[in-house]
């Protein structure tokens, strides 16, 4: 257990002593408030039902609300809760925290708890959860502050203490002008240092970065990252500001991202977790299978059209694997490369070509390296161990390291074309999952390994050995 580990584990134990205890009421309300919501949500699960229920009595809204931001089965707790106190911490959360939270909600307990929430939060929860969740408009928050550029100092201040009663995302502050549309943003920082009777729009950087709410989130997600900035606005169409996506938000968004992608590079069409009914899961592999299982019986085609080659030097079939697995390893290593470039929006086409040579020069180099190696491995145990003629042990050795050299290239070429080539015509690039570029590889090794056999030592050597 690290550091880390043991320090969460402790707070979590002093907050079960402090409700398990015997102090008053009013006493565990005060000791609980030096506890980080986080630390209260993880003591959730070792809660009995009537204990939580305690906790709950002992937290105000805003606590409640905090709490449940960061609690896992964050909907089942609520349901525990009277349906007008869990619709009164849904309208404190984060806008979009209780819109993921009401997803996993069944329709009816949902339909009942927007129906005791204000009109004001209920609108806004519904217009961000019609967002697609693959655009930046259903990752954004409504918590931040807008001032009018025609404002002096002193009357931007007044306004920021009005609306930060509401919104506590006040470290940027985003401006518009007269027609409601973004014109820029300013730090808090810069308005406090700046003389009262300063126009805001002489302060205000005019170039600060935004994003539309219908982009997709992986066509974006770089450049907000490039700016390193805690949160940046999210636009309509017309410009006005519907919302902002906070530095939490980026960090969510690359890790969904991120096990996205680790989901299709492991052949799966989305992400599964441990508690996902095991008929969803089949759902989300078995496409993916049946289409590698038609690819395999290709493979497999291709194989039996070298019956003669098999049939004339049985003894090629025991380094068939040795080829595919190389070959399907150097492949995969070229795909987890391309895609994380393809990432980078401003790839030039330059760019690309350079990747793709750079691929298969690596191919190449690690080819002649490992079909060395195999050359006089190889050529030493056919030699030593199954007592073949000197010519023949270097022939097939020979075919062997070849084999090697040219899967390898063609695989790293595979590797980096294929995704390219889905990027190009507006398919996930993680789509070229590690299965299918094994099972292309896999053609590859087979025809050139087989090929090279039956053209060197059955023809050009004219070697038969049953």
């Amino acid at each position: 257990m690290n550091e880390e580990e043991r320090v969460l584990q402790d707070y979590q134990q002093e907050i079960l002593d402090i409700l398990r205890g015997s102090d008053d009421p009013a006493v565990k309300k005060e000791r609980l408030e030096d506890y980080h919501a986080n630390d209260m949500a993880s003591c959730l699960p070792e809660l009995t039902k009537e204990e939580r229920e305690v906790f709950y009595s002992l937290l105000d809204m805003e606590s409640l609300a905090e709490m449940m931001e960061y609690a896992e089965d964050a909907d089942q707790y609520l349901e525990e809760m009277e349906p007008q106190k869990a619709a009164d911490i849904l309208a404190k959360m984060e806008p979009d925290d209780a819109v993921d939270l009401l997803k996993e909600t069944e329709p009816e307990i949902k339909k009942a708890w927007l129906s005791r929430m204000p009109l004001e939060n209920r609108k806004e929860l519904q217009s961000l959860a019609s967002y697609s969740e693959d655009l930046i408009g259903s990752r954004m928050t409504t918590n931040f502050v807008s001032l009018e550029s025609n404002l002096n100092i002193r009357e931007a201040m007044r306004s920021l203490i009005d609306q930060a009663a509401e919104h506590d995302n006040i470290s940027t502050l985003y401006v518009v002008d007269e027609n409601e549309s973004y014109y820029g943003a300013v730090d808090l920082k810069d308005i406090i240092i700046a003389r009262k009777d300063t126009k805001l729009e002489d302060i205000t950087e005019t170039a600060y970065p935004f994003v539309y709410a219908d982009e997709r989130i992986e066509d974006c997600l770089e450049k907000i990252k490039a700016y390193s900035e805690n949160s940046i606005p999210v636009l309509g169409e017309d410009k006005e500001i519907l919302g902002v996506i906070t530095a939490q938000d980026i960090l969510e968004v690359s890790d969904d991202e991120m096990a996205e992608d680790y989901a299709k590079l492991g052949g799966l069409s989305a992400e599964e977790d441990l508690n996902e009914p095991v008929v969803d899961s089949v759902k989300k592999r078995l496409p993916w299978l049946i289409m590698l299982l038609f690819l395999g019986l290709l493979v497999s085609t291709v194989v039996g059209l070298f019956e003669t080659v098999v049939a004339q030097l049985t003894i090629v079939m025991a380094f068939q694997s040795l080829i595919l697995d190389m070959a399907g390893n150097v492949g995969t290593q070229s795909l987890a490369v391309t895609i994380r470039v393809l990432m980078d929006e401003q790839l030039k086409a330059g760019d690309k070509l350079k990747l793709l040579v750079k691929e298969m020069s690596i191919g190449g180099i690690n080819g002649l390296v490992l079909g060395f190696f195999s050359l006089v491995g190889i050529g030493a145990y056919i030699y030593f161990f199954k007592h073949m003629p000197l010519h023949i042990s270097i022939g097939i050795a020979f075919c062997i390291g070849i084999s090697l050299l040219l899967a390898m290239v063609i695989s790293s070429f595979v590797g980096t074309i294929v995704p390219i080539f889905f990027k190009k015509i507006g398919v996930d690039p993680a789509a070229a999952s590690g299965p299918l570029i094994t099972t292309i590889n896999d053609l590859v090794g087979v025809v050139s390994y087989y090929g090279l056999t039956w053209l060197l030592i059955l023809e050009i050597m004219q070697i038969k050995v049953a």
